[in-house]
């Protein structure tokens, strides 16, 4: 569609499309006296987690994405849900039409010049992942991948769901997780934790498992308590903001020092309140008869494949690690958002920094849309390939779809079309 038809986003300035898969970016060079100098880029992203309690979205997600106060520096957005309603008349019409979460989460992204690069729903949890689209030639091996844990792997209320993929060259992992609740099903947690990364094995020539991964995320309803301290206690810990004496009782904390799993996961220090359990629609602790203790059920960690072991000091804990191979994670912030109400939790959210040569640069296809497209009339499209492509009868065309931004259609539209 020409120029002057594109509707404005706000605050958001598309690249030139000849401006490489890396416009505006902060570069650095790293190297040593016996290695080549590599141009290292920054890639950021985002990464929410919400056990929603099935509600329905709120009318406006701007804040937990950041986006009223955003730059337009972030690379990708991870959105793991739990508890999205999956109720039997709600999930077939989820199959025929797309649920309320993932499309209040389009709609909102797209008019920032994010596309849904992949999803993958397991009853009620829910995986998204959009990304600015002139990364998308970029983004391949895209896999996803789910396990069942509730009723002994038969119900899936509880398990896992992730998204593997190549992000210029480098593997990353996105794993979303609801395990099982209460208090003194700790060491359930850990072998549901297990039992999801040993089934967890993603296809191809590069056949990996979770923890195969350059970078892994994992994050959601991970359900870990807060153990031998009496609710009042608590509460006075949170009135008073003397937190760190809840750290040295949370279940998670603990469990990184005695279980192996574990090994090599960093988490930043939770300078936020227990996220779990409210009054739905409040910013009050649970009033009702159950009175459950508060606790940071909601988590988002990171492994980075290999790396020194964190300090068990978790007020110490750094916010930066890194790769042997010069990969470098930096965590920006890490924080709860009190203003949502839906749910009896309220959404984590983190920023990270993936700092990072680009092993891949060079599209494997650019698409060539000569004329001005609409969805009444057939398109025509040509294609450039790379000399060194191998054509295979499994390629295939990607067509995302974006609202407002861009070619702007009621159903599809995109700038550019990508092949991965």
């Amino acid at each position: 569609m020409r120029a002057a038809s594109l509707p404005q986003a706000p605050s958001y300035k598309p690249p030139s499309l000849d401006s490489g898969p890396h416009p505006h970016r902060a570069l650095s060079v790293a190297g040593t006296a016996d290695t080549e100098p590599q141009i290292v880029e920054d890639f950021r992203v985002h990464i929410i987690t919400w056990n929603v309690g099935s509600a329905v979205p709120p009318d406006d997600i701007t804040s937990l994405l950041g986006l009223n106060v955003g730059d337009g520096n972030t690379d990708m957005y991870i959105v793991g849900l739990q508890e999205v309603n999956s109720m039997i008349n709600k999930r077939l019409k989820d199959v025929l039409f797309t649920d309320q979460w993932s499309e209040v989460f389009m709609d909102t992204l797209s008019r920032f010049g994010y596309v849904l690069v992949t999803s993958q729903r397991m009853q009620g949890v829910l995986l998204l992942i959009f990304a600015k689209y002139y990364h998308l030639p970029f983004i391949r091996g895209v896999q996803t991948e789910n396990t069942r844990t509730g009723l002994g792997g038969i119900w899936g209320n509880k398990g896992g769901v992730s998204a593997r993929m190549n992000v210029f060259g480098h593997s990353i992992c996105f794993l979303n997780c609801h395990l099982p609740a209460h208090m003194e099903n700790s060491d359930q947690r850990m072998e549901d934790f297990e039992s999801i990364l040993q089934q967890q094995q993603f296809e191809g020539q590069a056949a990996m498992g979770v923890l195969d991964h350059d970078v892994v995320f994992w994050f959601g309803d991970l359900n870990f308590r807060i153990e031998d301290l009496e609710m009042q206690v608590i509460k006075t810990a949170i009135d008073n903001n003397k937190l760190p004496l809840l750290w040295e009782k949370d279940q998670l904390n603990l469990a990184k020092d005695s279980e192996t799993v574990l090994e090599g996961f960093e988490e930043g220090p939770l300078k936020f309140p227990p996220t779990y359990k409210f009054d739905v629609g409040t910013d009050t602790y649970d009033t009702s008869g159950k009175k459950r203790k508060p606790a940071w059920t909601d988590r988002i960690l990171w492994r980075l494949r290999p790396m020194a072991p964190p300090s068990n000091d978790m007020s110490k804990r750094s916010s930066v690690s890194g790769l042997t191979s010069g990969t470098r994670v930096t965590q920006h912030f890490y924080r709860s958002h009190m203003e949502y109400t839906v749910s009896d939790h309220k959404p984590v959210s983190s920023i990270f920094t993936l700092q990072f040569p680009y092993k891949v640069d060079v599209p494997l296809v650019t698409i060539i849309v000569e004329d001005e497209w609409r969805e009444i009339a057939d398109a025509v499209a040509k294609f450039k390939i790379t000399p060194n492509y191998a054509r295979s009868s499994w390629d295939w065309i990607g067509l995302y779809k974006v609202r407002s931004l861009f070619l702007y259609c009621s159903s599809f539209g995109a700038l550019q079309l990508y092949i991965q």
